[in-house]
């Protein structure tokens, strides 16, 4: 497997909501990534597929909601997000995709 296809399951697909608006304007882009991804990986793998520096990484796991399908009880499935920082003078534009 190449190391392009592992930093591709590493980072899973941009976020792109209000909160995640508002943190690139402070030069940060928010990605959904795997559960078990360590913050070295992530820079790694950003670094390496958008050809840009990053300064900082941060993660937070959010709990899947317990929901209900049809009468029946279930759980969505947990959430790694990781909020990118990058260097000063590079970007990323998440509307265009890959």
């Amino acid at each position: 497997m190449s190391t392009k296809t592992q930093h591709y399951d590493v980072i899973r697909r941009p976020i792109i909501t209000e909160k995640a608006t508002m943190a690139s304007e402070n030069n940060a882009v928010v990605f959904e990534v795997a559960i078990d991804s360590t913050k070295p990986e992530i820079k790694e793998a950003v670094e390496s597929l958008f050809n840009v520096k990053v300064k900082a990484v941060n993660t937070t796991i959010a709990k899947g909601k317990v929901k209900r399908f049809r009468g029946v009880l279930g759980k969505r499935r947990d959430v790694k997000k990781a909020y990118v920082t990058l260097e000063e003078g590079n970007t990323i534009d998440v509307t265009t995709g890959l």
